[in-house]
């Protein structure tokens, strides 16, 4: 099961908002509006899609990480790995 089972739909609420969000700069580009308004826009996209990491990175921790370190071993060492290798993605994006 995921580690994000429990916060499923608002995982899928936050996403289908981001969605509307691009379709809304899709529109904004298709109607010529001014660079800055559509970067602007990009922007909170950007945080938008920044923010649901961070949820799904948490629930991760608390859930998956949490439950691989209680059973130690190789599991726990690798669940860190992963969890390490997924940070470093997002702070490089």
């Amino acid at each position: 099961m995921a580690g994000y089972a429990q916060s499923k739909e608002d995982i899928i609420r936050r996403l289908r908002r981001i969605e509307g969000q691009v379709r809304g700069v899709q529109r904004m580009v298709d109607e010529d509006s001014y660079c800055i308004d559509v970067l602007t826009q990009v922007s909170a996209i950007n945080a938008a899609l920044q923010s649901c990491a961070m949820a799904l990175l948490d629930e991760h921790l608390s859930c998956c990480v949490a439950e691989a370190i209680a059973a130690g071993g190789d599991e726990a060492k690798a669940k860190v790995g992963e969890a390490s290798k997924a940070i470093a993605r997002l702070i490089r994006a």
